[in-house]
């Protein structure tokens, strides 16, 4: 069984379990994932016997060289979902409820008003499929991983204190997308000085300013993200700012080494916070410890406090990305991805972590 069949009796058995006969998928993350063929504008349709994509003349013709064969290719209302629902005799429809817009989804009753269909929303069922990633899932996020970490080892060598923010966030990406990445996998931070104290400040155009530059950014390969953030110090550290950074890089090795299946999801962010909080900077980390990256930069499972019992998986791959703030002062965050294994974990994150002054 390929990757595409696997997901295929995989999402199938879920219909079966939740009573659904179809289910409609209108978010470009599952479109590409049951697909196989990333448009943002199209939408599929999948029943327990057979499953449609729809896309119209601006994708067709790469629609059909690339979508699964599981998947029958269409424009658009050929065949209608009346019909569909019609011929297989569908009574109960699931649709994304967390994508779906009011507009959309009323569109979608309209398109079946004339069918005896209820419609019953998904919520995390797709969340839930993809959390655990598949080999060739784990090939492509570390792809896009060196990607970002050869930006990183270029952005060190390129700097310069006449450069502004913008620019070295605009150079990272350059490098990137001249390097293989996609697009960038978000919108790119690199905040400065003062402006470093805020965890997802917004380059600004003005020149570096002395202290911390943080820089969170990431790459994007066959639709899979990476996600790493290193701070380095433009000019020279003084001794807090060298316990600062020392603090934060203990808490998140202490906390990549904990990363195993069967260890809960909120005690790897406890023992990253206790170390900051006992190196004097309690209430200083004022986020969540990480997220899990794949498809979406940020998915299931989360690392932080609130998560309960719920416990890691091999498969799952997770951010670790501990940080101290100080406001209007200065902040600093490192950020590696690290993939949950059994009876253990591996860091997909192979860039270096000490203190850089350039």
């Amino acid at each position: 069984m390929n990757k595409m069949e696997l997901r295929y009796a995989k999402l199938r058995a879920k219909m079966k379990e939740l009573g659904l006969d179809a289910i409609y998928i209108n978010s470009p993350e599952n479109h590409l994932y049951m697909t196989d063929f990333d448009n943002p504008d199209g939408w599929a349709f999948v029943t327990l016997e057979k499953a449609w994509v729809w896309a119209d003349m601006r994708y067709y013709e790469a629609a059909k060289a690339e979508v699964t064969s599981l998947c029958e290719v269409c424009l658009p209302g050929k065949p209608s979902f009346e019909e569909i629902a019609s011929e297989y005799g569908l009574k109960t429809i699931g649709y994304e409820d967390r994508r779906l817009t009011c507009s959309s989804f009323a569109s979608l009753e309209n398109a079946l008003k004339n069918c005896k269909v209820e419609f019953a929303p998904v919520g995390g069922l797709f969340t839930d499929l993809r959390t655990v990633k598949t080999d060739d899932e784990v090939e492509n996020i570390e792809a896009a991983q060196r990607i970002a970490e050869a930006a990183f080892d270029h952005i060190v060598k390129t700097i310069t204190y006449d450069m502004t923010e913008t620019e070295v966030a605009a150079e990272l990406e350059y490098f990137m997308k001249r390097h293989g990445s996609e697009k960038p996998s978000f919108d790119t931070i690199a905040v400065s000085g003062s402006a470093s104290s805020r965890p997802h400040g917004v380059p600004r155009p003005v020149k570096l300013e002395k202290g911390f530059l943080t820089m969170d950014y990431g790459a994007l390969v066959k639709g899979y993200h990476s996600d790493m953030t290193r701070t380095v110090v433009i000019g020279k550290a003084d001794e807090e700012m060298k316990k600062l950074y020392n603090t934060v890089l203990r808490a998140q090795v202490a906390a990549i080494e904990a990363v195993t299946d069967g260890a809960k999801n909120a005690d790897m962010d406890r023992i990253a916070r206790e170390i900051i909080d006992g190196a004097g900077y309690a209430g200083l980390f004022s986020h969540g410890l990480g997220h899990g990256v794949g498809l979406e930069i940020h998915e299931s499972p989360n690392l932080n406090g609130r998560m309960g019992d719920a416990v890691l998986h091999p498969g799952e791959i997770v951010t670790v990305e501990p940080g101290i703030y100080i406001e209007g002062k200065y902040g600093c965050r490192i950020e590696d991805m690290v993939l949950v294994t059994p009876g253990g974990s591996r860091d997909l994150t192979n860039c270096p972590k000490e203190l850089i002054e350039i």
